[in-house]
Order: structure tokens, then sequence, then C-alpha cells
């Protein structure tokens, strides 16, 4: 990498790191206190309408924010464009929300989803009043306002839900919790963004966007129903409470995977991106932020499942000591997810829409084949299956990857294995550090303190490349 981009992914990692993990640690507590208070079947509801809103909700940006990113020449007649894009489909998704409610209550069998989901689908129509000024912050690479306008979004609307948790309220004090940070967060991204939509709407510009859009759009709602599936059947087949199980366990492991994973995404799209046409140094920059991705990731994963039970007892008490089994089985499955992200990106990056709705189409494939086996064996199956889905996918994934930058599926897994085993062996060194201390308090303390310390010290002695990419990372921070 030049120097500029290296400063360029260092600034934007520092303040997208920051966004992520100071959203996700305060969202994190909130939620903590929150679930404290409620039972898991609040969360299964909440979960049940979540499921739906998120998958109409792709319809609104059409992949247009992705197509001004690449976009060199972009102007504020394609913004525009796009903004009132969004308002209008905006409009219409939450209208189509608001009548279908009833067939997803009764989907559910639970009548409260109808009103419900009509009070969250005002998140929809909100949130498409500040995705353009997102984009531009995406674009210039600045996450330093983004972090702002969460943090205090954050805190406002997880004062309301704790406030109404105590209150009495229920699952309402999830919904309310929800709408107020979009409030907030909407008027926030105005008061801080300088640009203001022109009267203008150009048809050459949404032309250009939809062409490279819409195939987005079909492969980003086949990943939303995907991603959302389990909840949709668990939801469907077993019970509120095994839902609100999954997904707090879901939420577990997605602390430390999706996170990273949005960072180093928000970070290395806009930079590829920029240097798209040199193949050379694409795959260069490309195998730098897999490996550095890994080296993260996934100790941190190991990690969390090993320690999954003390983790649960002490932030969430043994009420949900159901969901533990499901976390020790998920972590290994969201491992990859960084890796899925960033060979997703280069297609991306490379405008091939086309390869990547085929890509969809193809792990869609591979997914519902895996569930139609695993569901009948129960819940812990089910997750046990995502694991083999994930391995499998990503063998796809890499297949059109090789065909762009000849990166294939053994050289990216040459380059990953290192770590992978590092990881492993971090794993079972902290599982026997605290077999035998009865204190679950005591037990995180002195896993994540021998987890951490060992895997430095052998990533030390092995001179691992990416330990010093990280320290450099570190030091540039300073």
């Amino acid at each position: 990498m030049s120097e500029s981009l290296k400063q360029k992914t260092v600034r934007g990692m520092i303040w997208s790191g920051i966004s992520s993990f100071s959203n996700q640690a305060i969202q994190f507590v909130i939620g903590l206190i929150v679930a404290r208070i409620l039972l898991p079947s609040d969360y299964g509801l909440i979960g049940m309408v979540t499921v739906f809103t998120s998958l109409i909700t792709v319809f609104i940006d059409c992949g247009f924010s992705t197509a001004l990113v690449r976009k060199v020449d972009r102007t504020d007649v394609d913004f525009s464009t796009a903004f009132y894009f969004n308002i209008v489909a905006g409009a219409i998704v939450y209208l189509i929300i608001f009548f279908t409610a009833p067939l997803i209550a009764e989907f559910y069998d639970e009548p409260q989803i109808t009103s419900l989901a009509r009070f969250l689908g005002i998140n929809v129509f909100l949130g498409a009043f500040g995705i353009v000024q997102g984009t531009q912050y995406t674009i210039k690479v600045d996450f330093k306002t983004t972090t702002k306008i969460s943090i205090i979004s954050l805190l406002c609307s997880g004062s309301v839900g704790i406030a109404l948790a105590y209150a009495g309220y229920g699952v309402w004090a999830i919904a309310w919790q929800f709408v107020v940070n979009k409030i907030v967060g909407v008027i926030l991204i105005w008061f801080y963004s300088s640009w203001r939509p022109k009267f203008v709407f150009s048809k050459q510009s949404l032309q250009y966007m939809w062409s490279f859009g819409y195939k987005m759009v079909l492969s980003a709602l086949l990943d939303t129903f995907y991603r959302n599936i389990y909840q949709i059947i668990i939801g469907k087949v077993f019970s509120a409470k095994d839902l609100g199980n999954y997904s707090r366990a879901q939420q577990f492991a997605s602390f430390p995977s999706s996170n990273f994973t949005g960072i180093i995404g928000s970070v290395t799209f806009p930079i590829l991106s920029s240097i798209q046409n040199d193949d050379a140094r694409l795959e260069r920059v490309y195998r730098k932020y897999l490996c550095l991705s890994a080296f993260i990731v996934f100790p941190c994963m190991v990690g969390l499942s090993v320690l999954a039970e003390p983790v649960v007892i002490t932030l969430l008490t043994e009420r949900w000591l159901e969901c533990v089994p499901l976390l020790q089985i998920i972590c290994f499955s969201m491992m990859w997810y960084p890796i899925h992200a960033i060979n997703l990106h280069l297609l991306q990056v490379k405008g091939r829409s086309d390869l990547f709705l085929r890509l969809e189409i193809i792990k869609k494939i591979i997914l519902t084949i895996v569930l139609c086996v695993t569901l009948p064996f129960g819940l812990i199956t089910m997750c046990i299956g995502r694991i083999f889905s994930s391995v499998l996918c990503l063998v796809v994934n890499t297949y059109y990857t090789g065909k762009l930058i000849n990166i294939s599926f053994w050289l990216q897994m040459r380059d990953l294995l290192p770590t992978l085993f590092l990881s492993l062996v971090m794993g079972i060194v902290v599982y026997m550090s605290v077999l035998f201390i009865p204190s679950n308090i005591v037990k995180l303390f002195v896993g994540v303190v021998v987890g951490v310390i060992f895997y430095i010290v052998i990533a030390r002695l092995f001179r691992m490349e990416e330990l010093s990419d990280l320290f450099s990372l570190v030091k540039r921070k300073k």
C-alpha cells in the first residue's frame, strides 16, 4: 500500500472502529440492562417483526449508495436524484409494511405483531432521509461525524428504552428505543451535514445507478432473507422464547465479527475502489486486509465460544442459559463473516454486480439445502449446519474472486491457516486454564488474559506479519 493509502486506511479504520465498537458497546450495555428486566419472548417478538422490515427495507436504497461510492465522477445531481428516489421508496415501503402487518401477525400467530410492525415501520421511512448523507461520509472515509451522531442517538434512545422497561412497558420499551434512535439520528445527520438536496432529478443518473444497483438489490434481498431465515423458521416452528435465545446468541457472536466486518468494509470498499484498475496493487492490498481481518476476528470468536457460559451467566443471569450452546456453535460460523464480506467487496469494486447476483443465488441454494437437512433434527443441529454453510459458501465466493484477480480459495486458505491454527490452539489453552475455576467472573478475567498473552506471544515468536501490521496501525494512530 502506498503511504497515502496507508494513512487513509488507518484514519478510516480508527474512526470506523471507534464508531462501531463504541456504538455496539453502548448498545450492548443498554441491551444487557433491558434484557435483565424483560423476557426472552419479548426479544423474540421484536425479532419476528424486524425480520420482515429488514427484508423490505432493501428496496429503499436499491444499491444506489454502492453505485455512488464506486462512481468516480459523481455529481450533486447524482446525490439529489438518489435522495428523492429514497424518499419515495421509503414511503411506499412503509405503506406495504402497514397493510401487510396483519399477515405477519397471522403467520406467527401473534396478534401483538400487527401494532408492533406498524410502529417499527416508521423507522423505514425516517431512515430514507439520511441515506445520501451517510453515503457521502463513506466516500470521504469520514467516520468521525457519524460516530458523534450514532453515540448521541444511542444514549438518547437507550435512556428511553431503559426507562420504559423499568416502567413495565415490556416489548414496547424495545420498540420505542428503536424509533427514538432513528429520529435522533436523522435529525443529527442533517444538522452536521452541509449538503442539501437540489431541486433536480436526472433520468440519466437514475439509469446509471439503477443499471448497477438493481442487481445489488436482488443480491441484498437474497442475502437479507437468508441472514434472517433462521429467525423466520425458529419463530414459526419453535417459540418466541427459542427465537429470543437464538437472537441473543446471534447478537453476542455478531459483536466481534460483524462489528469488525463493518469497520473493515466501510474502509476497504472506498479504498479498493480507488485502485480498482491496478490489479497487482489491488491484489496486494486485498490480501493484507484478508489476513489482518482473520488475525483479529478468529481468536475473538474462538475465545468467545470457549467462554460462552461465564459470559452469558455474568452478563444476562442464568435465565438466558439456554442460549449458551447456540452461541458456542454460531461463533464458528460467524468467524468467517469478514472473509466473506471482503471477497464480496472485490466484486463490487470491479463493478461485477452480475457475478455478485449469480454468487448470491448459488450460495442461497446451498443454504437452503443445509437448512432443510438440519431442520428436523432441532435448533442445535441447525446451528451446526450454519458452520458447513459458511465454509461451502466461502469456496463459492473465492471461485469468482480467483477469476478476477487470481486469488483462489486455496491461496486465501494458505494465507489464513496459520491464524486459524493459532486461534484454535489458543482456545484449548484458555479452556484448560479456566476448567477448575468456580467463579464465572474469575473465569472471564483469567480466560481473556491468558488468551491474549498466549496469542500475542506465539504470534511474536513465529514472526507473523499480521501482528506487525496490527502494531503498525496502533503506532500510526498515536
